[in-house]
């Protein structure tokens, strides 16, 4: 990758390569790149360090952690062979999807030479596959039994709102109507370290890919917890459809957290499973990095019907959705609090 401007500001650079200048000023805390300083002290990227940074993004996008990035930066190639392995079966899954979505157009031609018209909602599925996980049921309580839709379900989905929105009962609907999804409540840290281990070895192929997952990542800074297990136990089980998940920050540090947030949006890339996750913590939702994977459901404090909430500024329910978010510092410091509600009159 070559500059045409010799030296770019962080932003600059940012934006040139497609990251956030988090993501950029991460890659340095960790010793990947190290930027050049104007004599006013600000972070300045040449040539090399664009060139490192370029690297660095491309080792990402293939799913490696921050110090398998950094293993291969230094030579050892170890780290790059499973990934690139993952990669080519990707790519090869999308070719598959791509010569069926093929001979599906040329079914559907076939079919209008015969003056047959495409069925309902069949050229909807042909353009758009995801478009086949779709949801509808009438809301609970606090809402009155309003009919709610919910289309288009992409891999990686936030349930936010304040307390008392409701949002938990939302929770719970959504993984009551998706066939075959699993509702992970608070409880799934109640187990102790013994009864985890015991589901672990029960199963020696969740075993293993909770440890490849656990593995990579610590890589990536997360610090290895009974709740982090447990999360993993439950997310890499095989059987559900969908996950839906109550305070996926809980009992997770902020390091953790943006460990966690960064695999899981890897998974969806790839074509997971759809995850619901109920949060408040920026650090899993941080609103200026959600991707075209992700959605917002807002459930607005006035118990109006839940919302899809885009990531811009400006934008319907966004001002909103940000008051309800907090540094997992301050989610911490709150943690198990509850509003105090006035007593009806």
């Amino acid at each position: 990758m070559r500059c045409s401007t010799p030296f770019l500001s962080a932003s600059e650079a940012a934006r040139q390569l497609g990251v956030s200048t988090k993501a950029l000023r991460l890659y340095e805390q960790r010793g990947l790149v190290t930027p050049a300083r104007t004599v006013s002290g600000y972070r300045t990227y040449g040539p090399d360090e664009m060139n490192r940074a370029a690297e660095i993004v491309a080792l990402r996008a293939l799913g490696l952690s921050l110090a398998q990035v950094a293993q291969v930066l230094k030579g050892d190639p170890q780290s790059l062979e499973p990934a690139l392995a993952a990669h080519e079966a990707t790519l090869e899954a999308e070719i598959r999807q791509l010569v069926d979505t093929i001979a599906k157009v040329r079914g559907l031609r076939s079919d209008l030479a015969r003056g047959q018209t495409p069925a309902d909602g069949e050229l909807a599925r042909l353009l758009n596959p995801s478009s086949e996980f779709t949801t509808a049921f009438d809301l609970p309580w606090p809402w009155g039994g309003e009919r709610f839709e919910l289309r288009d379900i992409r891999p990686l989905n936030y349930i936010i709102g304040p307390l008392g929105s409701g949002k938990t009962r939302l929770a719970k609907c959504l993984a009551e109507n998706m066939p075959n999804a699993v509702f992970l409540g608070l409880e799934r840290m109640q187990d102790g370290h013994a009864e985890i281990v015991a589901r672990l070895e029960a199963d020696a192929a969740v075993k293993l890919r909770v440890d490849q997952t656990l593995a990579w990542l610590i890589g990536e800074g997360a610090a290895e917890s009974e709740a982090l297990i447990a999360l993993l136990v439950e997310l890499e089980s095989e059987g559900p459809s969908a996950f839906v998940v109550d305070m996926v920050e809980q009992g997770l540090d902020q390091a953790t957290q943006e460990a966690l947030i960064v695999h899981l949006r890897q998974r969806a890339k790839v074509g997971g499973r759809p995850l619901f996750l109920m949060t408040r913590s920026t650090a899993i939702l941080d609103l200026a990095a959600i991707g075209p994977d992700e959605s917002i459901l807002f459930c607005p404090a006035n118990h109006s019907p839940p919302t899809l909430v885009a990531p811009y500024p400006g934008t319907p329910g966004y001002e909103a959705v940000a008051t309800c978010l907090a540094s997992p510092e301050v989610r911490a410091r709150t943690a198990g609090m509850i509003a105090w509600r006035p007593q009806a009159a």
